[in-house]
């Protein structure tokens, strides 16, 4: 007997169940704009993509299902606008920016969906032809936005308007978290010699029962320490050029497709890589990662270089220098190690929370070990919380008063340009 699935179409209901593995349907208009026309199987395809994300299940969230549905109906009418006044003033975008895109949109949906063959089945279709077929849809949304922006960003604010904002809206804006703004420096504990030298051996060894006749993916199942692939055979999926830590892409971007790699080292670990195909900029890739025992010895080199640095600043300027120096966040120690405003309990970094009430404004914290290693904390300011005063939280209240303006702005603009366009949305 063949196996049931449940596929989402929206003709002539929204969803109804198929004995078969395959997905037919009829195609229909869902809305005439003009003289464009917006087809329900691409309604479809999107109300599939959006009730995946959010988690919508069609036993028990019909009703969510049908609004989801209205509302990217009235979407795509919007869009179809857009686009027409878009092209009168010559907006686009290019292709590499809609494949990039696309890209992460489909990694996205697979990573929620549980899986490439589960994406296939909701979509009713393989994820190639899917991306084929998506890729214009894909470019219409990023013109969209561009364009949007383009508009939006042209609108501004004064003093005035955020004092008025908040004369009008203060009663209903929320209570705001007391923030602190922060520097930091990364001190990681890397392993010694001694576990380098046992995980490299390791690797090198499962290399040779590869090269031998083993499977890679199973192999990668077994041994391999990256939580994220090794269920996956190790496969990364396809990957662009920029989208990997640089040792592991020089190799990864160079070697034949086929071939296993040496070993190669990163910050993360070591790793063999097997490039599996190449599409331009883009390759299929697979790796095995092991990452070297981190011994107490290692812990405590750590630690004591971290005192070190420590024992070295007497104020800001010393901080700056020495991220500058040693911090391995690159993202932060070419700017002092800023981490700019932060909401303590809520931080990308957990144990700021527990170390916030031991700081003083100007003051270098003791080496505090969190998962990326020890860190060194530096208190700029604070910032109290609670109801909103356009003394304290001027930044937010501004941003709240910004956005608001362009949101209004948008919904006039919106309407008076639907005025400009024969508009029809068919029942359903």
């Amino acid at each position: 007997m063949k196996k049931q699935i449940c596929l989402f179409i929206l003709i002539p209901s929204l969803f109804f169940c198929e004995e078969d593995t395959s997905a037919v349907f009829i195609d229909g208009i869902a809305a005439i704009v003009g003289e464009h026309l917006v087809l329900k199987s691409d309604v479809a395809q999107l109300v599939n993509m959006a009730a995946v994300q959010r988690r919508l299940n069609p036993a028990t969230d019909m009703d969510k299902l049908l609004l989801l549905q209205q509302e990217i109906v009235r979407s795509a009418v919007d869009q179809k606008i857009i686009l027409e006044m878009a092209a009168v003033d010559s907006v686009e975008v290019e292709d590499k920016g809609v494949d990039r895109a696309l890209d992460q949109q489909i990694e996205m949906f697979v990573s929620q969906a549980g899986g490439e063959e589960r994406a296939e089945e909701m979509l009713g279709q393989t994820l190639k032809s899917f991306r084929r077929e998506f890729w214009y849809e894909m470019k219409d949304r990023l013109t969209t936005e561009k364009y949007q922006q383009s508009l939006i960003t042209k609108i501004n604010i004064n003093r005035s308007d955020v004092e008025n904002f908040f004369t009008t809206y203060k009663d209903s804006l929320p209570l705001f978290p007391s923030m602190v703004k922060m520097r930091h420096i990364l001190i990681p504990v890397s392993a010694g010699e001694e576990g380098r030298k046992v995980a490299h051996e390791k690797l090198l060894e499962i290399r040779n029962n590869i090269i031998e006749g083993g499977s890679f993916g199973e192999h990668a199942a077994l041994y391999s320490q990256d939580p994220g692939s090794k269920q996956s055979g190790g496969s990364l999926g396809y990957v662009r050029r920029g989208a990997l830590v640089k040792e592991f892409e020089t190799v990864a971007f160079a070697q034949p497709v086929g071939i296993i790699s040496g070993v190669v080292e990163t910050q993360r670990g070591f790793h063999i890589v097997e490039t599996e195909e190449k599409l331009g900029d883009k390759i299929k890739v697979r790796h095995i990662l092991l990452i070297p025992v981190i011994t107490d010895e290692d812990e405590s080199q750590a630690y004591r270089f971290a005192l070190t640095l420590k024992d070295s600043v007497s104020d800001i300027e010393d901080f700056k220098r020495l991220a500058a120096d040693h911090s391995r966040d690159d993202q932060t120690k070419e700017i002092g190690g800023d981490l700019g405003w932060i909401n303590p309990q809520n931080s990308p970094i957990p144990e700021i929370s527990q170390i916030i009430s031991l700081l003083d404004v100007g003051e270098c914290s003791l080496p505090v070990r969190t998962a990326l290693g020890y860190h060194l904390f530096w208190i700029d300011s604070f910032r109290p919380g609670g109801k909103p005063s356009l003394d304290v939280h001027w930044p937010e209240i501004e941003n709240f008063a910004l956005n608001h303006k362009r949101a209004q702005w948008y919904d006039a603009w919106i309407a008076e340009a639907r005025e400009r366009f024969f508009i029809q949305i068919n029942a359903w």
